[in-house]
This record gives C-alpha cells, sequence and structure tokens, in this order.
C-alpha cells in the first residue's frame, strides 16, 4: 500500500519529497499501526545527523567560489595548459570540470557556472552549439565524482560509512572519467579536422605546468616535514600555506589558490587534521579569504546574496532527506527491503550479476528522481544485498553515484539538461541530441569502476 501511494503521488505530479512525506503519512492514517505524529518525528531525525553539516557548507563554498570570479581563473589556466591541442576548448572545458568538481561538489553547479562561460567561448570559436553543450554536460558529471561530493556526504550518512574514504574513493574514477572524455574530444576533433583555439604561448604552457608542479609537490613536502622530521603539524600547515600565497604573489600565478582546495580538503581529512564536516567550513574559509582578502572579487552585497542562495539550496536538499528518511524507514517496516532483498537473493547470488541489474535500476531512477532523493530511497533498499553478496560499501557508493550523475543527462527530470538547455538557447529536444553521444564514454567508465574495484578502493586502504 506504501508503494501505490507513492506510485500515485509522483503520478499527480506531486515534487517527490513530498510524494515520500505523504505517502508515509497516508499509510500510517490508513493503516492506524501508529500516530500519525510519528512521521514528524522520523523526518526530524533524519536530519539531525553531524555528517549533515557539510551540506550547507560545501554548497556555500561551491557558491563562493562561483561568483569570485574564480571560474574565470580557472577557465584561463586550463586554456593555457590544453587550449592549443586539437580541439583546445573541448579540452579545456573537460579539464576546467575537474579543477571546479574540487570546489563544488555537484553537477549543475558546475553546468552553471563554468558552463556559462566554455559554451559561450566555444560558440564564439566555430564550435557547434550541440557539442558544446555535449561535453559541458558530460564533464558537468565530475562534479560529484572528485571530491568533495555532496551525494558522497548523503551516501556517507545513509549507509554508515566514512565520508574521508568516499572522497579519496572518488580521485581515481574521476581521472578516468576526464581521460575517456577528452580521448572523445581528440576523437572528433580528428574527424572534423579541427585544430587548435589558442596560439601555443611557451611562456603561458610553462607558468601553467609550474602550478601544477607546485599543487603536487606542496603537499608531499608538508608529508615530509611532518611524517619525516617530526615538525608540528598546526605549524607547518600554516608555514605552507603562507608560502603559497608569496608563491603567487610573486609569480602572479593564474589558479594555482583555487586549485589547492581540493589537496588541502583531502590532506586535511587523510591526516585526520579535521572531519569532513569540519573540512566543509575549512573549504567556505578558504573562499572567503580568497575572495574578499587576496582577489577582492567579492563585495559584502555578493556574500549576502550567496548565502540566501545557499540557504535556499541547502533547505531543499534537507527536505528531501528528512522525507525520504520517513520514506526509508517504513519501506524497512512494512518488510519491504526485506522481500526485495529476498527475491533479488532468490535469482541470484553472483555479485557481478547483482550489480548489473542494480545499475539498470540505478540508470532508470536516475531518470526520474533527482540524486539526493533517489540515494535515500535506493540505499536501504540495495545496500544490504550488496554487502550479503560481498560488495564493499565504499565501492557501491561509487557505482551509485556515478549511475545518478548519469541519470541528470537524461530527460525527463535531468536537472542538468534543463541548465544547459537555458545557458546555450538551445531546445530541450536539441539538448538531449546533443549529450547521447557523451553517453558512451560514462558508460564505458561505469562498466570500468564496477567491474574494477580495485580502481575505487586502493586510495581508502592506503589511508583508511
Amino acid at each position: 500500500m506504501l508503494k501505490i501511494f507513492f506510485l500515485v503521488f509522483m503520478a499527480g505530479g506531486i515534487p517527490v519529497a513530498v510524494a515520500m512525506a505523504g505517502a508515509s503519512l497516508a499509510y500510517i492514517v490508513v493503516s492506524g499501526s501508529l500516530p500519525p505524529f510519528v512521521v514528524i518525528h522520523r523526518m526530524v531525525s533524519g536530519i539531525d545527523s553531524f555528517p549533515l553539516l557539510a551540506v550547507p557548507f560545501f554548497i556555500l563554498a561551491g557558491n563562493l567560489m562561483n561568483n569570485a570570479g574564480i571560474t574565470t581563473r580557472i577557465y584561463n589556466f586550463a586554456l593555457a595548459l590544453v587550449g592549443w591541442l586539437k580541439g583546445g576548448l573541448g579540452h579545456v572545458n573537460v579539464l576546467g570540470s575537474v579543477i571546479f568538481a574540487g570546489m563544488s561538489g555537484t553537477a549543475i553547479a558546475d553546468a552553471a557556472g563554468l558552463g556559462t562561460i566554455e559554451i559561450k567561448a566555444m560558440k564564439e570559436h566555430g564550435y557547434s552549439t550541440e557539442f558544446a553543450v555535449g561535453v559541458t554536460a558530460a564533464s558537468a558529471t565530475l562534479g560529484p565524482i572528485i571530491p568533495p561530493s555532496l551525494p558522497f556526504v548523503i551516501y556517507g550518512m545513509m549507509a554508515n560509512v566514512s565520508v574521508g574514504a568516499l572522497f579519496l574513493a572518488g580521485i581515481l574514477p574521476g581521472a578516468l572519467l576526464a581521460i575517456l572524455m577528452m580521448l572523445t574530444v581528440a576523437y572528433f576533433a580528428h574527424r572534423n579536422g579541427w585544430g587548435g583555439d589558442v596560439k601555443f604561448s611557451s611562456t603561458r604552457f610553462f607558468k601553467a605546468m609550474c602550478e601544477l608542479a607546485v599543487v603536487i609537490a606542496w603537499p608531499l613536502l608538508m608529508w615530509l616535514l611532518v611524517a619525516r622530521l617530526g615538525t608540528p603539524p598546526q605549524l607547518t600547515v600554516f608555514a605552507g600555506l603562507a608560502s603559497l600565497f608569496v608563491l603567487d604573489r610573486i609569480f602572479r600565478f593564474e589558479a594555482l589558490l583555487p586549485i589547492m582546495t581540493p589537496v588541502l580538503l583531502i590532506g586535511g581529512m587523510s591526516t585526520g587534521l579535521f572531519t569532513p564536516t569540519e573540512g566543509a567550513i575549512a573549504a567556505c574559509v578558504w573562499a572567503m579569504i580568497l575572495g574578499f582578502g587576496w582577489y577582492k572579487t567579492l563585495s559584502w552585497k555578493m556574500f549576502v546574496k550567496v548565502c540566501l542562495d545557499t540557504i535556499e539550496t541547502t533547505s531543499t536538499v534537507l527536505f528531501i532527506v528528512a522525507a525520504a528518511s520517513i520514506f526509508g524507514w517504513m519501506l524497512t517496516a512494512t518488510g519491504v527491503t526485506t522481500d526485495i532483498a529476498s527475491w533479488v537473493l532468490g535469482f541470484t547470488k553472483e555479485a557481478w550479476v547483482f550489480l548489473l541489474l542494480a545499475n539498470l535500476l540505478m540508470l532508470f531512477v536516475g531518470c526520474f528522481l533527482e540524486p539526493t532523493a533517489a540515494i535515500t530511497i535506493l540505499v536501504p533498499i540495495l545496500l544490504p544485498i550488496a554487502t550479503q553478496l560481498g560488495v564493499d560499501p565504499i565501492h557501491f557508493g561509487l557505482v551509485m553515484v556515478l549511475n545518478l550523475m548519469i541519470g541528470l543527462l537524461h530527460p525527463p527530470m535531468g536537472m542538468v539538461l534543463f541548465v544547459l538547455a537555458r545557458v546555450a538557447g538551445l531546445s530541450f529536444e536539441r539538448t538531449t541530441m546533443a549529450i547521447l553521444p557523451w553517453l558512451i564514454p560514462l558508460l564505458l567508465a561505469l562498466v570500468v569502476i564496477t567491474y574494477v574495484p580495485s580502481l575505487v578502493l586502493w586510495l581508502p586502504k592506503m589511508f583508511f
């Protein structure tokens, strides 16, 4: 009966969060098994979680970076590094998304932030609008895979696994996705005879490579000082940060400090300097230091607007989590999850078959549900089965999030589709057709990530 109420509400066009809470309330009222007040109690309990404090702060950090002119710096850095290659702006699009993913944590922020700059530039350089939209949509899926990631925070809370381990697990799969997308850009460039979009500048390229070298060498130096020489961690980090600002001032780097955001977050969490929730606060502080103090591109008026936007987005996300918590609890209490588990385990006891079926289900669900809602519904149903079949919860989390990110590119509910259709001025139908070729590298990456768990688990096992 609970499922019937939910499907009826969804068919009536009611938002998914309201449908979940409403179906639970209707079932309780009709069955008379529990007092209706249980709905409110369970919804409040569902969001009374310390890890969920990271959600508003990661959203705020992404919004601050987006509104402080950081996106332009990232774009210019990527342009200097790969813009001279064949199909240059396509490669810039992917590399820019990789960098921005380390700050925003959401696909929609990536598409709306960098996407606006990238699509405009690609159209001015003669690329078709469809190609610009396709590569922008595909690269936007990197946002929740490369840490930090809001879906990982939600999954970690629902699955009771380490958010820090999930963040580390996303690094190599994110790199694989980026490589496959850049290979796809190279294929289109070769087929269409495209050249580079900017003239190769040895000075700009060398400067960009120096920035990358600093990003790689800085955490290694910090580790050497703390682990090998025994210097105090806090003093070392503060001295290291000061050295970054000095280098940026001397060499006038384009995007060194923004690129350091994911390095600081992952480094702090993996060394135990702060928790993921505290890391989200650190990301906000870092964004404010850059916006207000260093680049001076943030004003207090803009800051108030960013905070209001963050409150609006956070309210939406947490209401979905609250509604899904009562719905998931009702699914468990009514025995639905047990019945599904028994049916699946009766059908197969092979992990690879289950993962295939789970992928098909999650791809389908991702077409209709917002990722946060889908995660909160699917985790109580699928994770116990995955655990019984020996699938690691961290690995399964990566598989689930990537499936749901691909769902953002599908009609009828794909939010990235709507955002890019508006940004590019394309019809919804043309935007959908533009994205279809880019599903090939995404689905290929999904197959590799699903059936090569060592790619996902290697880094978490090293640090956790």
